[in-house]
């Protein structure tokens, strides 16, 4: 038994809750490189009672010529022509400008031309020294994080996509996530440093779960690494920096502050296995290309892993509306040692069966595991769970993933309703391992 689902609900996913559907198997809300045109992103489905979505932001590599939207380099090599011609005539306009003033100086005096010379040598002086950036600024920490980012691209005999990761380890190891690079066996994965230079790379170890995933970049040392922050110190409104190659741009910064802590969110996965993670919600710009790059707080620190992006309806293309939804880092960090250790992952666990249907304001048991910590501590079958330690359990979905934010042997406290006779009770488990 888990805390996941129940074959007696029919269905593990929770009223609101955020699983997407996407049009491609294991790319929900996002893409599936062999079946849509190259340029055009195909959309996220709908969730079943409103017109929200959820979408990975996973950036597809090209697969062929442009069928639609212009591709991203193309797309990106016009508006550099465009920009460069703006600017061209700008300067142009200004070296003129600059002519017409001198010989109109000139032609205004005695026949003295120190006032031409004057104004050539205005025109000719060096650019003011820009001032320093401040500490703590966004620009302060753009300097520190970006060495520390690589871009991934994933090559399949079926497919190909791009996504982003955080390197944690001067020999190579980078964060990402699992579904960045599922499906690698047959493939290649390289990745691409901050000053432009491509390495390949082994995937070490992914877990569908939990959406996180461990590559490391071949004969790699002293490379610049992220150090982690402590995510359960954020605060709603504080100030947050994501990094990541959105639509393959490498090195593209946004700003924006946490928006809301502790949403249960859950995604598919390739082979209809779902993760379920207990997010950061950002509005910082997140887009496609972003999954598995870092969410950083004002002093460069790693406080989250970007994974998840809303859409609106599956009628609009999934990309940045100022939802975005990152993996908790010291979430992330437990699983990554796991997984660099072991190649596997586990769980904390109540040892109880949760109704997905959400019938019941909570988390209604269905089931209770002989011997687990939901029946040491006095969790019986019909139970609805409504709180853990100090927040608030509305969803079985919320209850996973409050349990999964905890760690191993640790002890909570369980706000349990009775239906039956709509008394409250407060026990105490102590969570074990899958």
């Amino acid at each position: 038994m888990n805390d996941n689902f129940t074959p007696e609900s029919g269905s593990d996913r929770a009223e609101g809750s955020s699983r997407p559907q996407g049009s491609g198997q294991g790319y929900p809300g996002g893409f599936e490189p062999t079946s849509s045109p190259y340029g055009s992103f195909p959309q996220s489905a709908p969730l079943a009672d409103d017109t929200r979505s959820f979408a990975r932001p996973e950036q597809p590599a090209p697969m062929g010529p442009a069928n639609g939207s212009a591709p991203v380099g193309t797309a990106e090599g016009k508006r550099s022509v465009g920009l460069g011609t703006a600017l061209g005539l700008m300067l142009a306009g200004a070296v003129a400008a600059g002519s017409i003033v001198g010989v109109a100086v000139g032609r205004d005096g005695d026949g003295d031309d120190s006032s031409t010379q004057s104004a050539s040598e205005v025109l000719r002086s060096e650019p003011a020294d820009a001032p320093p950036i401040p500490e703590g600024s966004v620009a302060s920490v753009a300097e520190a994080v970006l060495p520390a980012v690589v871009s991934i691209q994933v090559v399949t005999n079926t497919s190909a996509g791009e996504g982003s990761g955080s390197i944690i380890s001067p020999d190579g190891l980078v964060l990402t996530n699992h579904h960045v690079v599922a499906g690698t066996t047959d493939g290649t994965v390289q990745v691409t440093l901050n000053d432009g230079t491509t390495k390949d790379a082994d995937v070490v170890a992914s877990d569908p779960a939990t959406d996180i995933g461990i590559i490391k970049i071949r004969d790699a040392s002293n490379l610049p690494t992220l150090e982690f922050g402590d995510s359960d110190q954020l605060v709603v409104g504080q100030e947050v920096v994501a990094v990541g190659a959105p639509l393959g741009l490498s090195g593209t910064v946004t700003s924006g502050i946490v928006s809301a802590l502790e949403r249960p969110v859950r995604a598919s996965q390739d082979g209809g296995e779902s993760s379920l993670i207990d997010a950061i919600q950002t509005d910082a710009a997140i887009n496609p290309g972003n999954s598995g790059g870092p969410l950083v707080d004002m002093n460069g620190n790693l406080i989250g892993m970007n994974s998840v992006i809303a859409s609106l309806s599956s009628g609009d293309a999934a990309g940045n509306i100022g939802l975005g939804f990152s993996i908790p880092s010291n979430f992330a960090r437990r699983v990554a040692d796991q997984l660099t250790a072991t190649g596997t992952a586990t769980q904390p666990m109540l040892g109880v069966t949760v109704d997905a249907r959400n019938p019941v304001q909570g988390a209604q048991v269905v089931s209770v595991q002989p011997g687990g910590p939901g029946e040491q501590a006095g969790v019986r079958d019909g139970d609805i769970i409504t709180r853990v330690n100090d927040r608030t359990i509305d969803t079985s979905d919320a209850l996973i993933a409050a349990v999964r934010s905890h760690d191993f042997n640790e002890t909570v406290t369980l706000e349990v309703l009775d239906p039956a006779t709509g008394e409250t009770r407060e026990v105490e488990a102590t969570l074990t391992g899958e």
